[in-house]
């Protein structure tokens, strides 16, 4: 693929939402493997689906021959990213810190196993040059090309200082600049991608390297005498991706259950395979396009059909995203419990369904179904749970509950395990000690 039906390509996906110079990035491009980086900062111990749309861009840049510099921000997850965030994230400790940028490195190794080797990520993490800096050295010669007025016109800004803006929130996006920096003199770094929430600290690198690399006094320092097309050829680019919300204007990976992780400790394979499963019919085409690695014909002629013919098309979506992220035996193994579940017999698969182990003595006491269902995580809480019984939407063992008192003891175990049902596609296993 050359880089015009590259980029056309990310067009006609939805793909690229802003960026700060298509045709000169499209030049570079096709003159050959372009590094490029994508920054992630370790706030918890796993990403979620939310968090997936510029790392599936980034393995796209890979897969056409591009290196990624995956830069897992260790030193600016210390401050905090106000952009998009209505108050100030809670500080974490360095050694949380640390096991997150850990666990979500080994999260995206899985996503770019595939990817030639000359295009395999560069695994970097700013704390490296960030944790080391003398405040009034960074100041006086980065600090100096900053505009406090250009700051504050980005939205991310604005929308903060409406409720309260930190002065430790105000300097992140000093050391994302910084980080640009960095990547561009060590690396060659010409590219930086993100969400767009991201657009204002992305440019604010471009101006700091191009103000810091290019017109300081010096010889080294100063602008080529060159053409602007030269220039801008010379100059990195950034590229965001749209913050992606589902057709209810839900932001994309939250449900009424929580956030649908890509660990597989925290979100089992067979849930992430039902998350985009149970996408609405107005959605499906959509994630097609954004999140899978289908040809733009395939995507349409999955589409093409409505109402109930739709089902294809998410459940090849669902198979396509856990494949993408949990590899290809999970993806099939979600895919056989989902087909056996779901025609009828959900006792029949369930060694890959979620679930945990359960102690017999607690059992022998007897267990309010409704607490059980909160400890599964199949509902927020006890009262939802009653509804959800009340509703007719609850199941044990593939019998429909109907006693919100019930209690549930060893008498109910079937060959060792408790089997939950919420709804027509969640369900969570027992298995009894």
């Amino acid at each position: 693929m050359s880089a015009t039906e590259l980029t056309d390509e990310l067009q006609q996906r939805g793909l690229i939402q802003q960026c700060s110079n298509l045709p000169a990035l499209t030049k570079r491009l096709e003159r050959g493997s372009l590094p490029f980086y994508l920054g992630i900062d370790p706030t918890a111990p796993s990403l979620h689906c939310g968090h997936l749309l510029p790392v599936l861009l980034a393995k796209r840049l890979a897969l056409s021959g591009h290196r990624p510099l995956m830069l897992v921000g260790s030193g600016t997850a210390k401050i905090g990213d106000p952009s998009g965030k209505t108050e100030m994230r809670k500080m974490l400790s360095k050694e949380d810190i640390d096991a997150n940028a850990k666990a979500i490195q080994k999260q995206l190794e899985m996503v770019f196993a595939d990817c030639p080797e000359d295009a395999q990520p560069v695994w970097l993490n700013n704390a490296d040059w960030l944790d080391g800096l003398n405040y009034i050295e960074f100041l006086r010669d980065i600090g100096c090309h900053f505009s406090v007025n250009r700051m504050l016109s980005f939205e991310s800004c604005k929308q903060r200082l409406e409720r309260g803006l930190s002065f430790i929130e105000f300097n992140y996006q000093l050391l994302q600049s910084y980080d640009y920096l960095k990547l561009f003199q060590q690396y060659g770094c010409l590219l930086q991608i993100g969400g767009d929430d991201q657009w204002g600290n992305m440019v604010s690198g471009i101006d700091l390297i191009r103000r810091y690399s290019f017109l300081q006094d010096g010889e080294e320092g100063r602008l080529p005498n060159e053409s602007e097309e030269v220039v801008e050829d010379l100059l990195p680019k950034a590229l965001t991706v749209p913050l992606v919300t589902t057709s209810n204007g839900k932001k994309m990976g939250k449900t009424e259950q929580g956030a649908v992780f890509i660990d597989s400790k925290l979100t089992s394979p067979f849930d992430f395979f039902q998350y985009w499963r149970n996408c609405t019919d107005q959605d499906v085409k959509k994630f097609l396009l954004l999140f899978s690695f289908l040809p733009l014909a395939e995507i349409a002629e999955l589409c093409r059909e409505s109402g109930a013919a739709l089902n294809k098309a998410k459940e090849v979506l669902a198979y396509e995203m856990c494949r993408t992220i949990h590899g290809q035996m999970a993806a099939d193994q979600a895919l056989a419990t989902a087909k056996t579940s779901f025609g009828g017999s959900p006792a029949a698969s369930i060694s890959n369904m979620p679930g945990t182990e359960l102690e017999a003595a607690r059992l022998d006491a007897g267990i309010e179904l409704v607490s059980l269902y909160v400890e599964a995580g199949l509902c927020a809480s006890r009262n939802e749970a009653r509804r959800l019984i009340q509703g007719g939407g609850a199941g044990l063992n593939g019998r429909k509950i109907e006693n919100v008192e019930q209690q549930v003891t060893t008498a109910d175990l079937e060959d060792g395990r408790l089997l939950l049902k919420a709804g027509k596609k969640r369900f969570f296993r027992f298995s009894v000690m």
